[in-house]
């Protein structure tokens, strides 16, 4: 009886073990949003800001007539968009979703891939409070249910 009371304790220490050392590895999340928030310093934060909080005023028109870079945490409005369509807006040019608008921000395609970009939402979403990340996430299941045109 003993030995079976030392094995049933051993075979919990190594399962407690186990699961120690698995909460200490960072979740494939965890990895996807590092990796967006490398790319987005690379790439982005140059206008959109180191903190995600965009170019002042923004929302005004700059003496050269462009909008300025919005920001991308939650007093933006990306939260607004679905991934489908901000894939679009980073990959193809904001023209991608509102064809002739004219903008400073380049398209990206040819400089990241869909997944690479996928990775700077997910970036973006870790900073946004719930309420903004399930707006967002409404949004993105909505256009995915949508029969397509």
């Amino acid at each position: 009886m003993r030995i079976g009371v030392v094995a049933a304790a051993l075979a919990l220490v190594i399962f407690a073990a186990v699961i120690v050392v698995e909460m200490q590895q960072p979740s494939p999340q965890a990895d996807t949003v590092a990796a967006g928030k490398d790319l987005y310093m690379q790439r982005c934060a140059s206008c959109h800001g180191e903190n995600l909080e965009g170019e002042p005023n923004w929302r005004q028109r700059n003496n050269a007539g462009f909008m300025p870079a919005p920001p991308h945490d939650a007093s933006g409005h990306t939260w607004h968009h679905s991934d489908q369509q901000l894939l679009r807006i980073v990959r193809d040019g904001l023209a991608g979703i509102a064809p002739g608008y004219q903008t400073t921000m380049p398209a990206f395609g040819a400089m990241l891939s869909d997944q690479e970009i996928l990775s700077i939402l997910d970036y973006f979403k870790s900073a946004w409070p719930e309420r903004e990340r399930e707006f967002q996430a409404s949004r993105t299941r909505a256009e995915l249910a949508a029969p397509a045109p």
